[in-house]
């Protein structure tokens, strides 16, 4: 959830043109959630970092990528490491909405949810949250991981074994 001021802001807010924003309350919204098949496959706990921020004083914003890259790297290692040999994921795709500033001290929570499992594809989406405030989403993200041989740099059907998990 978060304040706008007006509705200038709320139109700027607008940027979510697939998600759409729904009143939650006076001058408050919080994003719906389009995602409903969405399955929660890991939970990380993420210390801030005094070099996480930058020169205005906040976590950067690549630093969010990489809090969402390192739950997504100990989720693919519950799975057996399927990033190691001939094939294996790789991110095609991530965004991300910057809903609330992070500073130094602190930890975070990233949650990661599996979506939707295509031929060759699976998509992700996640969930940032200060633990001292968990219910205040302060970033959500997305990224699509395609299943690749890495000698031909092709795309290839997800491993049986593999869907299996993700299913």
């Amino acid at each position: 959830m978060f304040c706008v001021r007006d509705v200038a802001s709320l139109h700027q807010l607008s940027v979510f043109d697939s998600v759409p924003l729904v009143p939650d309350g006076p001058k408050f919204f919080h994003r719906k959630n389009v995602m409903d098949s969405r399955k929660l496959v890991h939970r990380s706990r993420i210390a801030i970092r005094w070099g996480d921020m930058d020169a205005i004083g906040h976590v950067n914003n690549t630093v969010y990528f990489r809090y969402m890259e390192q739950a997504r790297i100990e989720w693919l290692e519950t799975l057996g490491r399927p990033f190691e040999g001939t094939q294996g994921p790789v991110l095609i795709n991530a965004e991300c909405s910057f809903l609330r500033q992070l500073k130094y001290p602190g930890d975070i929570e990233v949650c990661c949810y599996l979506g939707a499992v295509g031929r060759s594809s699976f998509q992700t989406t996640y969930e940032i949250r200060r633990v001292d405030t968990a219910e205040v989403i302060v970033a959500e993200g997305s990224g699509k991981l395609v299943w690749i041989d890495f000698k031909l740099e092709k795309s290839v059907p997800l491993p049986d074994a593999i869907r299996l998990l993700l299913t």
